[in-house]
């Protein structure tokens, strides 16, 4: 599919391309053999983690202690 760069830099991407990799507000941005690729990445806020993990009583001390079991485990 064909898009154009506007004199600010910018791009549109096509409809179908956004639906074929899921819709991301964020793209990770690299140049592959002179070729430039966008990669949808998808961020979670840091507080709704937070809340998740409070909603299944989750502390932070559980989750060191967790850390230290799985390291001791290797």
């Amino acid at each position: 599919m064909l898009t154009k760069r506007t004199t600010k830099n910018q791009i549109t991407l096509p409809k179908a391309i956004v639906q074929s990799t899921g819709e991301a507000d964020y793209y990770d941005v690299t140049v592959q053999d002179g070729k430039i690729v966008l990669t949808p990445v998808r961020i979670q806020q840091v507080d709704s983690v937070r809340s998740k993990l409070e909603k299944l009583g989750i502390t932070p001390d559980d989750v060191e202690d967790a850390i230290a079991w799985a390291r001791a485990q290797s």
